[in-house]
């Protein structure tokens, strides 16, 4: 029968206990002190138990949560740079109904959480549209395919597997990119095949809005450099401008 280490770490330890005990025992001839040591030292125990299993775990499991969601948001970070703002811009410029939203998705950089918030449930309960006819699939296919390998790396990373929401985004993403990839020199597409790309548009459009908000809302709390140049480069402003202007 073969022990785990843990297991052979404990006979160890506690056969340590014994021969010291058993030392002070031959030893010190103090049996009375030595019990009543034992006993305080036992008395003590499930208080020493809680400290380290429940407080100084849930502390360790804090602080590995928090390393965990700093690794995600970097993640985050690099689709939004490499695709998802520019995805975001070329959808959301296609949608009919943008002209009336527009100032509410205008972000500043006085905004609090509320505001956030408040922008994530409008956005959650939007009718999302799209004009299939204005936009541009042969130059979206070709966008699309140029970070196919980006978007795969993604998929792949494990740290994704805790946030549901961004890896159903990029999954809609990619099969976005598989759909169109696959249309690439086919023609013109009758209107059916069009509607069908619509739907898969609109739900790119809409998570990737969704989660535009919780990734602003994280860069305002923490990075206020990468979030200043987020709201310069905000995709649903037609005026937005890198260049800083006062």
């Amino acid at each position: 029968m073969r022990f785990s280490w843990q297991v052979k770490l404990g006979l160890i330890l506690v056969s340590f206990s014994i021969a010291i005990y058993s030392i002070k025992f031959l030893v010190l001839k103090n049996p009375a002190d030595t019990l009543n040591y034992i006993f305080n030292s036992l008395g003590f125990l499930p208080i020493s138990a809680f400290l380290v299993t429940i407080i100084l775990n849930e502390l360790l499991t804090r602080r590995s949560r928090k390393e965990r969601l700093e690794k995600l948001n970097m993640v985050i970070g690099t689709f939004f740079s490499e695709v998802g703002t520019t995805l975001l811009a070329e959808i959301s410029d296609c949608d009919p109904g943008l002209g009336g939203i527009r100032k509410r998705l205008l972000v500043r950089d006085t905004w609090q959480d509320q505001e956030f918030d408040d922008l994530k449930v409008f956005l959650q309960g939007y009718h999302y549209d799209i004009d299939i006819n204005k936009i541009e699939i042969r130059e979206l296919t070709s966008f699309l395919n140029e970070k196919r390998n980006f978007l795969l790396r993604l998929l792949e990373n494990p740290v994704l597997l805790e946030h549901q929401m961004f890896t159903e985004t990029l999954r809609s993403v990619f099969h976005l990119t598989e759909e169109l990839e696959r249309r690439s020199g086919s023609g013109e597409l009758p209107p059916s095949d069009l509607s069908h790309i619509n739907g898969d548009l609109v739900r790119v459009y809409r998570n990737i809005s969704i989660q535009w908000v919780d990734y602003m809302k994280y860069l305002k709390k923490n990075y206020p450099y990468l979030f200043s140049l987020a709201i310069r480069t905000n995709p649903f402003d037609q005026e937005a401008s890198v260049i800083v202007r006062k």
